[in-house]
């Protein structure tokens, strides 16, 4: 039986989604309705995995989860409204430990509840299997005090100019991340020096309501700009860009030059932004010689297909490991096809992909 414990301040939330797990049948369930009481069933009830509602009356959940990931670390799935504060601060606790989040329904919660149940149960089944490593979190916790200090780049080196006039990419890093992506982002992404001469393209799954979020909060303390893709934008050395959620982030050709672009998901993909469409894009116009695949923690297969063939044609490409990786999913599935020429721990990617990408390499 998987134990999970409830924290909604919401009477209906909390019975809406007790039913959606009792009916399971492989669950046992605790409700709470604060923080406090979440902290005393975390001791009593020592659950498997938590859902968390990020707004809360008296103790919230960020305060709620931040005392969790330092007394007993768990995983958690963060409930969440799909505003731009509801995301500012899903993104915040995810920075502070949580494994997952699920937008809460905008409207009239009974009616709208039950087209949130797969991707629920889906979730919360995911997050019960997901690695909680208690000193990767500490160090996380440290890196995001101090980057509230320095939010404001002082002592950063300049990233590159993105005017018009710029000469575009020679090459490609193209990441690749799901389930735990902002936490592994938070570590990799700070780490690239402003003068890497490849852009980066991400593909985080996520609601575009949180998308601009993310690149908003990475931009604060990444050397690099960061930027989200939210209409045709040339692909420029000194720049991260993520991808807009609930679609697909593609690399394209205009009259300008490369660039990367949202477009409509596709049912073909499983899930959004698709890994695999994106690297399947940036194939088109890039020689294999000329792009570096990045795999990061995450559920499902997404992109293992298409970063193998990355290899394959002689691209290079790195998975991250079965140590570090809060769900060995996706870089696992990677690994498993033959498709990874490198595997290291995080804490390790940014050093290995800095070395990866040919500083000399040009069109």
């Amino acid at each position: 039986m998987i134990k999970l414990l409830i924290v909604d301040d919401s009477a209906l939330m909390r019975k809406l989604l007790e039913g959606i797990f009792v009916g399971q049948g492989d669950f046992e369930v605790k409700l709470a309705r604060n923080g406090t009481e979440a902290l005393e069933l975390v001791h009593s009830f020592d659950p498997h995995v938590i859902t968390l509602d990020v707004q809360m009356p008296g103790m919230d959940g960020l305060s709620c989860l931040a005392k969790i990931m330092i007394e007993t670390p768990r995983p958690v799935v963060m409930i969440s409204s799909l505003t731009e504060e509801g995301a500012d601060a899903t993104l915040e606790a995810m920075h502070l430990g949580a494994i997952d989040f699920v937008g809460k329904p905008s409207g009239a919660i009974s009616l709208e509840i039950d087209s949130l149940r797969p991707i629920l149960i889906e979730k919360v089944r995911g997050a019960a299997n997901a690695r909680i490593n208690r000193a990767l979190r500490l160090r996380e916790r440290v890196r995001h005090q101090f980057r509230a200090v320095k939010g404001d780049r002082e002592g950063l080196a300049p990233s590159f100019a993105t005017t018009s006039g710029d000469r575009l990419s020679p090459g490609l890093v193209l990441i690749g991340t799901s389930t735990g992506g902002p936490a592994a982002l938070d570590i990799v992404l700070p780490q690239l020096p402003a003068d890497l001469p490849w852009p980066v393209l991400v593909a985080q799954h996520m609601p575009s309501t949180f998308t601009n979020s993310l690149a908003r909060r990475l931009d604060n303390y990444c050397q690099l700009r960061v930027v989200e893709v939210a209409r045709p934008t040339p692909l420029l050395p000194g720049t991260i860009y993520i991808g807009r959620g609930d679609a697909d982030v593609i690399v394209s050709a205009r009259k300008a030059g490369i660039v990367a672009m949202p477009a409509p998901a596709q049912t073909g993909y499983l899930w959004h932004p698709s890994v695999e469409r994106m690297v399947n894009s940036a194939m088109q116009y890039y020689e294999p010689q000329r792009l570096v695949g990045v795999m990061l923690t995450g559920m499902g297969h997404d992109g293992a297909n298409a970063m193998t063939r990355l290899k394959q044609a002689g691209g290079r490409t790195i998975a991250e490991s079965e140590t570090t990786a809060v769900v060995w999913g996706m870089p696992g599935e990677l690994i498993k096809a033959g498709g990874a020429n490198m595997v290291v721990d995080i804490d390790d990617v940014a050093q290995v992909l800095v070395q990866t990408v040919d500083p000399d390499a040009t069109h």
